[in-house]
């Protein structure tokens, strides 16, 4: 299967000194989701569905 590259993001409540982060990429279908201390291990992608709820729910707090 050919991937298109990802073009990855912090959310904008990261702190400049790149403490613990994830990143996240958005294609058409899916969201991707990665490590950003250690870009090299793989990352895991939802669907849009699933991560609206889980957005959803961790803004419930």
């Amino acid at each position: 299967m050919n991937t298109p590259e990802l073009d990855w993001f912090k959310s904008s409540y990261s702190s400049a000194q790149g403490d613990d982060c994830v990143e996240v990429a958005v294609t058409n279908h899916t969201i991707h989701v990665r490590d950003s201390k250690d870009v090299t291990r793989p990352h895991f992608a939802v669907g849009r569905d699933g991560w609206a709820r889980f957005v959803h729910y961790a803004a419930q707090g």
